[in-house]
């Protein structure tokens, strides 16, 4: 519950060929073509050099995971829409004249340096051997921060938990104890108000996905691959979760979960889930007391599941082109 700002276009360059140059074909064998645009999105536009750049990143930190990545048309695909989606929350950030100081992005980068034992100087070397910079870090950082400014302000104004609600969360407390899971997730997207054939698409491909996990298939690589969850270039996975951290369309199917299995299709407003328990620990503990604690909580795994709803929401009301392959989309 974790893209750049519109950049201007570039003019091309006019070349002047000189007298007794070689011929045209020969010449342009030896020339690099121009970067190019391979999504408008509103009023932005996304460049094929940094989806370059992001789809190497992607592909870097599946290889660490040790998950093998999708296909390099699949993996462009996969990026370039949390491109979009991205673009889209920081062309809203702008617009409500949000910003994020410098103190703030200092202090969240030193943390990021301090939570991997590093200092800053030691953190911006490990970077630089990553062939990565410290400056393009902390814009990747302050544009995170700049969509969960975002993200809390539009996402939250939805939010509400009532007293009952606090109540039936200590008695399941009462009952479940301190027992916490690690969750892997694969989504297959619905747009919103969907007709029924592309109910029936999306039902038909988690089933057919479902089936390759049953026959041996990494949950991990389809994951990447197929899911078109905010998780999926991480494999899928949405880490270690309290019982009452569970996505609220998870909570029923989760606890009869063995390690290693994955539930059946699971359909919410946004469309079929798959979820797989990779671990569970705990189921002894103790039971919530504070209140306000519980209900921050709760508060939390609402707004996760209406996260999913709100960037559905935007990304159909955005004017999008996506020129990746040469073919146009919205």
């Amino acid at each position: 519950m974790r893209s750049r700002l519109i950049a201007p276009l570039a003019m091309a360059l006019m070349v002047a060929l000189p007298l007794g140059a070689a011929p045209l074909t020969a010449l342009a064998q030896q020339l690099k073509p121009l970067d190019n645009i391979v999504a408008v999105v509103n009023e932005g536009a996304i460049m094929h050099s940094e989806l370059d750049s992001r789809v190497a990143r992607a592909r870097d930190q599946l290889a660490k995971r040790g998950v093998t990545p999708p296909s390099d048309a699949a993996l462009e695909q996969q990026v370039l829409d949390r491109m979009i989606v991205e673009e889209i929350q920081l062309q809203m950030a702008r617009d409500a004249n949000l910003s994020v100081d410098d103190t703030e992005l200092n202090r969240t980068v030193r943390g990021i340096a301090d939570s991997n034992g590093m200092s800053l100087e030691q953190f911006a070397d490990t970077l630089e051997a990553d062939g990565l910079t410290l400056s393009s870090v902390r814009d990747d950082v302050r544009r995170e921060l700049l969509m969960r400014e975002l993200q809390q302000r539009r996402v939250a104004s939805r939010v509400t938990v009532s007293e009952r609600e606090v109540d039936r969360y200590l008695e399941q407390q009462s009952a479940s104890g301190d027992v916490r899971y690690r969750l892997s997730h694969i989504m297959v997207a619905l747009p919103q108000s969907p007709s029924q054939a592309q109910v029936s698409e999306a039902r038909a491909k988690v089933e057919t996905l479902r089936r390759r996990l049953e026959g041996g298939a990494d949950f991990a690589s389809l994951a990447a691959a197929e899911s078109d969850g905010g998780q999926a270039l991480n494999g899928g996975d949405l880490g270690w979760r309290s019982a009452a951290e569970v996505p609220s369309i998870f909570t029923e199917a989760v606890p009869s979960l063995d390690l290693g299995d994955v539930s059946a299709p699971i359909r919410s407003p946004s469309g079929f889930h798959l979820v797989m328990l990779a671990d569970r620990e705990g189921g002894q503990g103790r039971n919530v007391t504070q209140r306000n604690q519980v209900r921050q909580t709760l508060f939390q795994r609402k707004a996760n599941d209406e996260m999913e709803v709100w960037l559905q929401e935007i990304r159909a009301g955005a004017y999008i082109d996506n020129r990746l392959n040469g073919t146009p989309g919205s």
